[in-house]
Parts: structure tokens; C-alpha cells; sequence
């Protein structure tokens, strides 16, 4: 949880429920201008002129989706924010602002969200979104983190799930499966420490995964990427379940199916080495790992010479007519059908 276990630690009943709020958004201040009052008052006023308006919000619970054995503070609150970044972005809109609401338990002196917030602050600055409230309070059971983000765009620019068309082709952004096969290499590592408390692990080889589960990266890059192209995909998610799911998520919305190919499906070589050391299968972790936050759209094939060959995308497969259903082809041209096994949070978990 903290980098120097040997700072002093300040308890939460020093400063109370308002001196806390003051004393970890001290450092906000709002940039842009869209935000005519942000954190100071009962509510926040934003002003986003003729533009349609888009709210996102996630929850975060400390044992189901972080573990603070391995996921500093800071990370955590960098990573919430992604988190819901994201999901704007997968509307083909601009983040704009965000709230940040936590409850925490007496076991977290002032110092450990000084470090959530010192995240939470970076990650402002570095995609241009201002903070501007939130709430806090107690908790009995650890650490939740609720995050809000709000962005805008012109109504014609915004995509949804919906609009795909038949014969229109599923694009990816980036690659998939580094931050499942990171958290592996985490939970491995855990279990390892607990084992012998004196171990130094050596991570080196691991640095990509690890950073994608610890420090994602929302694609605030795609929208005006597209834009740039002069593509308005029809219909587009983000990939934080798995690249099955998604793609399910897609086809039920637009009422479609698909063809996803396998052997376009693209992986990081740390990803299959990390595979074949765990003796897992790669194409399974890019279905059904997630939180890879990558963008999955689908484009007019009208459209197709436009992203052609552009490093940031690649083309995974096809929409088709709903009765031909939903299925990966295989390297070896077999059709399997098409299965969402990502992560459920509301599945039970094992102490």
C-alpha cells in the first residue's frame, strides 16, 4: 500500500469528514472551460454550450477489483480514473470533468489518500479532466472508490452499441491480454511473498504486463484519430471484460453476428512468452482476460482504406446477419461459437 512503510501516519479523525475533503483537493484547481465551479460548493456548475452531455460512473471495492498487497495507492487512483475515462471515449466523445466519492476504514491514516489522490491528480492532468467533487465516508470492509466522469461532444459525433450494420468490420485498437497475464504474474508474486517474506522478486521481464494492469492507459488518442481519418465507426465499446464479451455486447445491440478471426486477434510477444510460461493459451486470454481498455468499433468496409495500415488499429473480423451467429474461426478455419467467459463481479469469490 505505501512505498515507505516507515512514514508517519496520520489518523482520518485528525481532520474529520470536511478537513479531509479540503486537505486532498487542495491541489485542484479547475483548467478548463467548461467547468465554472468545481469543488467548493454544493454542487459543481459546467457549462458545455450546444454540445450533448455524457456521464459515466464505476465503483471500485477493495478484495473484489484491487488488491493492495500489489496495487500501490497511487496506481489505484490513476487506474480508477482510466477506468471511467474510458467509457467516454468508447462514445467517441472528450472527457471532460470527474467526481470522485471513496469510503475508507480507520486502518488508512491521511497519508494513504494523500497517495489514492496524488493518483487521481496525475491522471487529471495528463487527459485534461478536472476534478470537481465527490464525497467520502466510513467503511467497515476496506476501501470502495466511486468515480464519475462526464464528457461532451456534437450529437452527430457521438457512437453507440447499436449502430453496427451487417458487413461492416470489427476494428481493435492496440493489443490484448497484458493486463490479465500482469495480474498473473502479480498474484503469482503474491503467493510467493507469503510463502517467504525475505523474497525479491524480479519483475524486469514482466514490465509491460505489469504496467497494464497497475497503470492502464484509456485511448483518449482514437476519437480525434478517427476524426483525423474522417471515420464515424457505427457502433463502439471499450474492452474492460474481455474481447468476447464486447464483441457479444456489440452483435446483441445492433442484433447481428459476427466472424472474429483468430489469427488477427493481435498479442504482444510479452503476452504469448508469458503464456507459454504459465501454459495458458494466448487467444483465451485476448477473449476473456480484460481490462485491457483498448476501443472495439465496426466501420463501413467503405471505410476500410482509411484505417488501412495504421499502427494504432487493426481489422479482427466482420459483422454478419444475426441468424449466422456469433463465432471465433479458428487458425485452422473452424467456427467455435462465440462465448463470453470474462469477469463477472458479481460472481461469488473465495476467501
Amino acid at each position: 500500500m505505501f512505498e515507505n512503510s516507515q512514514e508517519s501516519k496520520t489518523n482520518l479523525s485528525e481532520l474529520g469528514e470536511f478537513g479531509l475533503i479540503d486537505h486532498l483537493t487542495k491541489g485542484f484547481s479547475p483548467k478548463l472551460e467548461s467547468t465554472i465551479k468545481a469543488i467548493g460548493d454544493d454542487a459543481a456548475v459546467l457549462n458545455f454550450e450546444n454540445k450533448q452531455t455524457l456521464v459515466s460512473t464505476d465503483l471500485l471495492v477493495e478484495g473484489v477489483h484491487f488488491d493492495l498487497a500489489y496495487m500501490p495507492l497511487k496506481h489505484l487512483g490513476y487506474k480508477a480514473v482510466m477506468v471511467n475515462l474510458s467509457d467516454i471515449y468508447a462514445m467517441n466523445a472528450t472527457a471532460t470533468q470527474i467526481t470522485v466519492s471513496f469510503a475508507v476504514s480507520n486502518r488508512f491514516p491521511v497519508e494513504a489518500l494523500e497517495e489514492l489522490y496524488a493518483g487521481i491528480q496525475l491522471a487529471a492532468k495528463m487527459y485534461n479532466v478536472d476534478v470537481i467533487g465527490g464525497d467520502t465516508t466510513s467503511s467497515t470492509s476496506g476501501l470502495m472508490i466511486s468515480i464519475t466522469a462526464l464528457g461532451m461532444a456534437e450529437k452527430e459525433d457521438i457512437v453507440y452499441r447499436d449502430g453496427a450494420k451487417a458487413n461492416d468490420l470489427l476494428v481493435l485498437t492496440g493489443d490484448l491480454g497484458a493486463a490479465y497475464m500482469g495480474l498473473q504474474v502479480l498474484e503469482r508474486e503474491k503467493e510467493v511473498f507469503k510463502a517467504n517474506p525475505n523474497s525479491q522478486p524480479d519483475l524486469d521481464q514482466y514490465t509491460y504486463l505489469i504496467e497494464r494492469q497497475l497503470k492502464p492507459e484509456a485511448r483518449k488518442d482514437i476519437p480525434p484519430l478517427l476524426k483525423d481519418l474522417d471515420v464515424l465507426p457505427t457502433s463502439m465499446i471499450d474492452i474492460s471484460d474481455g474481447l468476447s464479451s464486447e464483441v457479444i455486447h456489440l452483435c446483441k445491440s445492433s442484433k447481428l453476428g459476427a466472424n472474429l478471426f483468430e489469427e488477427k486477434i493481435p498479442l504482444d510477444p510479452a503476452v504469448i512468452s508469458v503464456c507459454e510460461e504459465f501454459e495458458i493459451d494466448s487467444t483465451m486470454i485476448a477473449l476473456s482476460g480484460g481490462e485491457d481498455y483498448e476501443l472495439l468499433f465496426t466501420i463501413s468496409q467503405d471505410d476500410f482504406d482509411k484505417i488501412k495500415g495504421n499502427p494504432h488499429l487493426t481489422v479482427i473480423g466482420h459483422m454478419t446477419e444475426e441468424n449466422e451467429g456469433m463465432h471465433l474461426v479458428t487458425r485452422a478455419n473452424q467456427k467455435l461459437p462465440l462465448i463470453a467467459r470474462g469477469w463477472n463481479s458479481m460472481e461469488n469469490k473465495e476467501d
